[in-house]
């Protein structure tokens, strides 16, 4: 193939044209090159879907644990809670912990 031939072609003449170069050229920029590329976007994108399900989590803990004060705002689960939790007793009283052995 000669140098006219190639020139002649219709690829060869459609990518020569100079608005498909910019155009070519101002792509692949905004792809990788630009603050806004595609790439950094993709991963805000990630970081995003990730907080937001950190987000739902969170808020799933903070109701329960709001039902959980509402319930320890009475007297008596708030005592039952402190015996069963952290093992405390009231004043005067003894505790036995009576563990039993199992066999296998």
């Amino acid at each position: 193939m000669t140098l006219k031939q190639i020139r002649n072609n219709k690829t060869v003449r459609f990518l020569s044209n100079r608005y498909v170069l910019i155009l070519i050229v101002f792509l692949i920029w905004m792809t990788f090159f630009d603050e806004n590329s595609f790439l950094i976007d993709r991963e805000f994108n990630k970081e995003i879907n990730k907080l937001e399900t950190d987000k739902n989590f969170y808020q799933t803990e903070i109701n329960a644990d709001k039902k959980k004060i509402e319930k320890l705002e009475d007297p008596e689960q708030l005592d039952k809670y402190a015996r069963e939790e952290y093992n405390m007793k009231k004043e005067n009283e003894d505790i036995y912990i009576i563990e039993y052995d199992t066999i296998q």
